[in-house]
C-alpha cells in the first residue's frame, strides 16, 4: 500500500508529464481566480460564457468568447461534488479542488498519484482493499459504469468518512484511456440515517412496550369484567371463581352445571375472556332451540344443495368459532346422531360441512352447559357415556342463588344500577324490610327470577326506597321445583284429613297435622306478626308452597 506524501512533497513523474499536467492546471486555477466576472453574451444564436476582459490571455479568444479548456476548469472548480481523473495505471490525471478539500490533500499532492493507494486503500473496518477488488479498476476490463453508495474515502490525517461515487470510463478514438469518479460526502446524511434508525428502533422498542402493556391491561380488564359480571363474594361464588381462573387458562372442556337461571352463559363468557383465546369470536348456541333434523347443519354447516332448502352453503359454528370459544347451551337436548358427530369432533379436531367432502380443522374452545343430570340421563340411554366423559373433562358447578343468599344485596344494587340507566331515573336501594324478604323466599328461578323481581318493584316504586312486597313472590308457587325429574301425577290427600289414631303416621302427615293445628290457632292467618308463617319460622311463601304440597285448604 502506497504511503500518501506529506505537504511540500513532489511526485516523481514518468517522462514529466504529471508535472506538466500539473503546471498547466494551476496556471488554469490561477488565471480563473484572477479574471473578472463572467457574464452572458445573448447576440449569438445561443448564449455564450463570456468575460468582462476581452484582453485575457489563453483562455478567450479576441471576441471575449471563454475557450473550451477555460470553461472545463470553471465547471470543475465550481462543482460541489469530488472529481478526478485516472489514467489505465490508477494515477490521478486531475482533481477538481472540491476532491481534494475533502480528502485534506491540496491538488498538487494528488495530481500524478495512485488515487487507491492514497484515498480507497481501505475498507471502514480497517481491512486492507485490493487493488483488483476496487469497482473503478473493474471497469478497466469491461467498460461498465460503476455505481457505489457504501464505502469510504480516507482523507490525510488518517480519518475516513463514507461517500458515494460513480466511476465512468473514459474513451479517445475508441479507445479505454482511464476513468473519472465523481463522489461526494455523504456523511451528513448517514448521520440522519442513523438519527432517523434509533429514533425508529426507539418507537419500535416504545411500540412493542406499549403493546406488551397494552396486551396486559387488555388481560386485566377481560379478568375484571368476566369476574364484574358475576356479582357476589360468598364463599360458594368465590370457589367457582377461582375454578374458572385455573381451568380458562387451558383449553380444556368445559361442562357447566346449574340450575335454571343461575348463570351458566355468564360463566362461560367469564371463561373465555380470561382464556388465550379471548382475541377470538364466542359462539353461542341453545341446542334447546335446534331442530333435530336441523342440529348438523347448525353446528358443522352445509354444503348447497344438501337438502331442500339449501340454496348457498353456509358455514356451521365451528367454522364460525375458529380461534375462539364455541359454547353449547343445554346440551342434553342434543339428538343422539349429532352426539356421535360431535364426539368425533372432539377426538379427531375435524369435521365435514353436511353434504361435503373437504375436511375442516376444529380449532375451537368447547364449553357446554345444562341444567339436567347428564349422569342420569346416560344411564337411562339419553346421552351417551363416551361424550359426556368428552365433556366432563372440568366440570364447573354453579351455585343457587338459596345457597349464597348473602349476594342478594349485591346482586340488587347491580340490577337497580342497569335499571336506573334503562328507566332514566333514580330509583334508590332496596328497603332493609325487602331485603330480609328476599333473603327469606327460596327462588326456584335464581338470579334470572331475583333480577325479575327486582325489576318488578322499581317499576312498581314510587318513593326513596325500593319496596319489596309479598305479592311479587305469589306468582312463583305453581311453579316446579328447579330440575326435578318429571313424575307421574299422585293422588292428592284429602284436603284436611283427620288426625290419624292407628300411630301410623308418615312424616307428611306429622308435617299437615302440625300446620293444620297452627293453622287453626291463628285462624287462618298466614302473614303478620301473629300469623301462622311467623309461629312457624317460614316465609310467607314457603308456607304456600308446603299447603299446597300436603293438600291443606281451608
Amino acid at each position: 500500500m502506497r504511503r500518501p506524501r506529506a505537504n511540500g512533497e513532489t511526485a516523481a513523474q514518468p517522462g514529466g508529464g504529471g508535472r506538466a499536467t500539473l503546471r498547466a492546471y494551476n496556471h488554469r486555477v490561477s488565471e480563473s481566480a484572477n479574471r473578472r466576472p463572467h457574464r452572458l453574451d445573448v447576440a449569438g444564436q445561443f448564449p455564450r460564457l463570456v468575460t468582462g476582459d476581452p484582453a485575457g490571455e489563453g483562455s478567450e479568444s479576441a471576441e471575449g468568447q471563454i475557450t473550451w479548456n477555460a470553461q472545463t476548469d470553471l465547471i470543475l472548480n465550481a462543482a460541489g461534488e469530488g472529481i478526478y481523473g485516472i489514467d489505465l495505471d490508477g494515477r490521478c490525471t486531475f482533481v477538481n479542488p472540491a476532491a481534494a478539500r475533502m480528502t485534506g490533500h491540496s491538488v498538487g499532492e494528488l495530481v500524478g498519484e495512485s488515487m487507491h493507494d492514497v484515498v480507497h486503500h481501505s475498507h471502514g473496518d480497517g481491512r486492507c482493499y485490493e487493488r483488483e477488488e476496487c469497482p473503478i479498476y473493474a471497469a478497466f476490463a469491461d467498460g461498465m459504469i460503476r455505481n457505489v453508495c457504501d464505502e469510504v474515502f480516507w482523507r490525510k490525517d488518517g480519518s475516513s468518512f463514507p461517500v458515494e461515487y460513480t466511476s465512468t470510463p473514459i474513451y479517445a478514438a475508441g479507445r479505454l484511456i482511464g476513468a473519472v469518479v465523481v463522489f461526494r460526502d455523504i456523511s451528513l446524511r448517514r448521520q440522519t440515517e442513523d438519527r432517523l434508525k434509533g429514533a425508529l428502533r426507539e418507537v419500535q422498542r416504545l411500540k412493542e412496550r406499549l403493546q406488551r402493556e397494552n396486551t396486559s391491561l387488555r388481560q386485566a380488564i377481560e379478568v375484571a369484567r368476566g369476574q364484574q359480571d358475576i356479582i357476589g363474594n360468598s364463599a360458594a361464588l368465590r370457589e367457582m371463581m377461582r375454578l374458572i381462573c385455573r381451568v380458562a387458562a387451558t383449553d380444556a372442556s368445559v361442562l357447566v352445571q346449574g340450575e335454571t337461571g343461575t348463570g351458566k352463559e355468564l360463566v362461560a363468557r367469564a371463561i373465555h375472556r380470561m382464556s388465550q383465546r379471548r382475541g377470538g369470536p364466542l359462539v353461542k348456541v341453545n341446542c334447546a332451540a335446534i331442530t333435530p333434523q336441523l342440529a348438523d347443519s347448525e353446528l358443522f354447516g352445509h354444503e348447497r344443495g344438501a337438502f331442500t332448502g339449501a340454496v348457498a352453503r353456509r358455514p356451521g359454528r365451528f367454522e364460525q368459532a375458529s380461534g375462539g370459544t364455541l359454547f353449547l347451551d343445554e346440551i342434553g337436548e342434543l339428538p343422539l346422531e349429532t352426539q356421535s358427530k360431535l364426539l368425533r369432533v372432539l377426538q379427531e379436531r375435524e369435521f365435514e360441512r353436511v353434504g361435503g367432502n373437504e375436511t375442516l380443522n376444529a380449532d375451537v374452545r368447547l364449553v357446554t352447559a345444562t341444567n339436567r343430570d347428564l349422569c342420569a340421563d346416560v344411564k337411562a340411554g339419553k346421552f351417551r357415556a363416551d361424550l359426556y366423559f368428552r365433556l366432563n373433562v372440568m366440570p364447573v358447578s354453579v351455585p343457587r342463588l338459596r345457597d349464597r343468599t348473602s349476594d342478594i344485596p349485591a346482586l340488587t344494587d347491580h340490577f337497580l344500577e342497569q335499571l336506573e340507566k334503562r328507566l332514566g331515573r333514580e330509583l334508590g336501594r332496596v328497603s332493609e324490610a325487602g331485603l330480609r324478604r328476599l333473603a327469606q323466599y327460596h327462588w326456584p328461578g335464581n338470579v334470572r327470577e331475583l333480577n325479575n323481581v327486582i325489576e318488578r318493584a322499581a317499576i312498581l316504586s314510587d318513593g326513596s326506597e325500593v319496596e319489596v312486597p309479598e305479592e311479587l313472590f305469589s306468582f312463583v308457587d305453581d311453579l316446579p321445583t328447579e330440575a326435578a325429574p318429571p313424575t307421574e301425577p299422585s293422588p292428592q290427600p284429602p284436603a284436611n284429613p283427620a288426625p290419624s289414631t292407628d300411630g301410623s303416621l308418615n312424616l307428611d302427615d306429622v308435617e299437615r297435622r302440625h300446620i293444620l293445628q297452627v293453622l287453626e290457632r291463628t285462624k287462618w292467618r298466614l302473614s303478620g306478626a301473629a300469623g301462622a308463617s311467623t309461629v312457624l319460622g317460614l316465609h310467607p311463601n314457603t308456607l304456600r308452597h308446603r299447603m299446597k304440597k300436603l293438600g291443606i285448604s281451608r
